[in-house]
């Protein structure tokens, strides 16, 4: 065990944080949105995993990455929007909506990789992002190599979290969309087309969950496998209750299960051999399950989530 602990305080340990929690920033985020306008997107994994397996397979035959990460967004906003129709435009039950379209993007996922790579015994990989430097940044001690020596897409959801909160409390859209969220009667007596905004955040929300998809496939594992989003959407759903709707807060959360993730992967290289390695790999699981049962008590979610909006209804 003080192997254990003499790898947290190494440079590597804390980049490894820095890039287990960004998939979860980008996925949170996008969750976060969609519930403060008060659509809960259980969809999120599937999602995730079909923009993961389209992003890859865009990347792999166009040799372009960014076409790859442009191709993750615009299928995640596109189920995103699918996800939208059923919920918001028909007011069904976001429950099963989000677990069929789950199940949807899961098996095409599945389908449409076979039948573009066939049946390989060695997966396809991909030439994926590099970390790049920001010049005197990476040269801080410690700080610098772990933070500002990563991708690009890195940096992009380190952005992504201030840019978030100041759309969100900042602009007259973030101000709509806490307001169906919260009352969305008086969004429409106020003017605010209730129906549009909840679609405009659900489309936003599915494009992040896009772009958590693609840093899988084309930054942290540079190939793509049926496991490779493996419960990341189930926890963000978790982290944007841990971090109480907040981007900042849900940052914090993304961060924190990072921890506990990278370290179980530390335990895991330790050679504890007497352990199990699934023991490890339920830590962070086991971490959100206990997290959920104490911040869900004083969590106070938007008072319109799971509540369909249909105007005739008074």
């Amino acid at each position: 065990m003080s192997a254990v602990f003499e790898q947290i305080f190494q440079v590597g340990f804390l980049a490894a944080i820095i890039r287990i929690a960004t998939p979860l920033a980008f996925a949170t985020l996008g969750e976060m949105f969609s519930e403060r306008a008060g659509v809960l997107n259980l969809g999120i994994e599937g999602i995730m995993l079909l923009s993961a397996m389209a992003g890859f397979t865009a990347a792999s035959l166009s040799g372009s990455l960014w076409l790859g990460v442009l191709v993750a967004v615009l299928v995640g906003a596109l189920m995103g929007a699918l996800h939208a129709l059923f919920t918001v435009a028909l007011g069904l039950s976001q429950h099963v909506c989000g677990i069929g379209v789950t199940l949807f993007c899961s098996g095409l996922a599945y389908f449409l990789y076979r039948l573009i790579f066939g049946q390989q015994s060695v997966p396809p990989s991909i030439d994926g992002f590099k970390t790049v430097p920001i010049p005197l940044l990476s040269d801080i001690p410690i700080l610098g190599p772990a933070v500002f020596n990563q991708f690009t897409l890195v940096y992009l959801a380190i952005i992504a979290i201030p840019l978030a909160a100041f759309v969100l409390y900042r602009t007259p859209w973030g101000l709509s969309v806490r307001m169906v969220g919260e009352n969305p009667r008086a969004a429409d007596s106020a003017g605010v087309s209730v129906i549009a905004t909840r679609f405009q955040a659900v489309i936003l929300g599915g494009a992040l969950m896009g772009v958590a998809g693609a840093f899988l496939t084309m930054a942290q594992f540079n190939a793509f496998t049926f496991g490779v989003v493996s419960g990341r959407g189930w926890v963000a759903i978790a982290l944007v209750v841990f971090g109480r709707w907040d981007p900042w807060r849900s940052a914090g959360a993304a961060l924190l299960f990072a921890f506990v993730d990278a370290l179980q992967l530390r335990m895991q290289a330790s050679g504890l051999g007497h352990i199990p390695y699934e023991a490890f790999l339920m830590l962070p699981f086991i971490f959100t399950i206990v997290a959920m049962a104490f911040m869900s008590r004083n969590a106070v979610a938007p008072s319109a989530l799971l509540k369909p909006f249909r105007r005739e209804e008074r």
